[in-house]
C-alpha cells in the first residue's frame, strides 16, 4: 500500500508564505526511498518548502535522475546510492550529506520493500530480507544520521509505515510485522530522544495511487470498488502523505512527538460498513 519518474518531474512550488510557513528552509532534509512514488513526492514538496534535500535510494539512476531535475529548478539536492539495511552504506551516506551539507535536520525514513508469502511457507530468507530494509533499515537511518541531531541538540524524523501496522496484510510475508514494529520503533525513539530535542513521528498511509500499484486500478471495476471502501471515496495520491510528512518534519508540528498518524481517506472508519446490517442496506446503497 506504498510506493514514474514523469510525476516526480516538477517541484512542488509552494507561495512565499507556505515557504515560510513551514520553517523548512535551508534545512538539511534526508528522504530514503527516494526514487520511489511517495519518496519523489516528499521530495517534492520539502524542495518546494525550501529544503536542501538528500536523496537516498538503492536505485542510482532513477534518484540521480530526480536529483537533476531538481537541481535545474533550482532545488538544491544531491543523490547518494545507499542500501539502508547496510551499516557500511548507512554510514557513507551520513559523511557524505555532512560533507556537502552539515548535520542533518529532517530524516524521513520511507524505503520499504514488499514480496508476497503465507506465514505457512515464507522461507527465512524472505522474511529476513524484508525486515532488513523495512524495520532494520530504519533503526540504522535514525541511528546514525541521528548521532548529529543529537550533538546538536534538535531533529526530526519521520517515518512511513502503513495501515499495514494495524491491520495484517495477508499473504505479505513480514510487511505487516515490519510496519507495526516502525510504529513502536518511533515511539521509542520519540521516549529516548524527546529530552535531548529530537521529535519522532510515524505515518500510515492507506491505498495510495503509485508506480507500483498504478496497475491495480487499470482492471475492471476496482478503482470504483476500492473508492467506495474509504471514507472520502477516491484512492490517495502521493502529495497525500508528503504534505503529512512535511508537515511533521516543519517546526509547525514542534509538539508532536510519538504520534502516528493515518492518512488513508477515512479507510479505517469503514469496518462496520463491511459488516452486513438488515434494514440498512438500502440506506448504504443510495449514498
Amino acid at each position: 500500500m506504498t510506493n514514474n519518474t514523469e510525476t516526480q518531474a516538477k517541484p512542488h512550488q509552494g507561495d512565499a508564505h507556505s515557504r515560510h510557513w513551514l520553517g523548512l528552509e535551508g534545512r538539511v532534509c534526508v528522504v530514503s526511498g527516494a526514487a520511489g512514488g511517495i519518496g519523489g513526492a516528499i521530495a517534492q514538496v520539502l524542495a518546494g518548502a525550501g529544503a536542501r534535500l538528500a536523496l537516498l535510494d538503492r536505485d542510482d539512476e532513477k534518484c540521480r535522475a530526480l536529483a537533476q531535475t531538481l537541481n535545474a529548478s533550482g532545488v538544491d539536492a544531491l543523490a547518494l546510492t545507499c542500501d539502508i539495511g547496510d551499516i557500511d552504506s548507512v554510514r557513507g551516506a551520513v559523511t557524505a550529506v555532512e560533507t556537502a551539507y552539515g548535520a542533518a535536520d529532517v530524516l524521513v525514513n520511507n524505503a520499504g520493500l514488499l514480496r508476497p508469502g503465507g506465514i505457512e511457507e515464507i522461507g527465512l530468507d524472505v522474511w529476513n530480507a524484508m525486515l532488513r530494509v523495512n524495520l532494520t533499515g530504519y533503526m540504522l537511518c535514525s541511528q546514525q544520521f541521528g548521532h548529529g541531531m543529537l550533538k546538536r541538540g534538535s531533529g526530526a524524523i519521520v517515518h512511513v509505515a502503513s495501515v499495514a501496522a494495524h491491520h495484517p496484510q495477508t499473504y505479505s510475508g513480514a510487511y505487516s510485522a515490519g510496519k507495526a514494529g516502525v510504529t513502536l520503533l518511533s515511539k521509542q525513539i520519540a521516549a529516548e530522544w524527546g529530552p535531548r530535542g529530537i521529535r519522532s513521528n510515524a505515518v500510515c498511509p492507506g491505498m495510495i495511487r503509485t508506480p507500483l500499484s498504478a496497475t491495480f486500478y487499470e482492471q475492471g471495476d476496482i478503482e470504483r470498488r476500492r473508492s467506495a471502501m474509504t471514507a472520502s471515496r477516491r484512492i490517495g495520491e502521493p502529495n497525500d502523505i508528503a504534505d503529512v510528512v512535511a508537515f511533521l518534519a516543519s517546526t509547525r508540528a514542534a509538539y508532536v512527538n510519538g504520534a502516528e498518524i493515518t492518512v488513508d481517506g477515512g479507510l479505517e472508519s469503514m469496518l462496520m460498513d463491511l459488516v452486513p446490517r438488515p434494514g440498512f442496506e438500502a440506506v448504504q446503497a443510495a449514498r
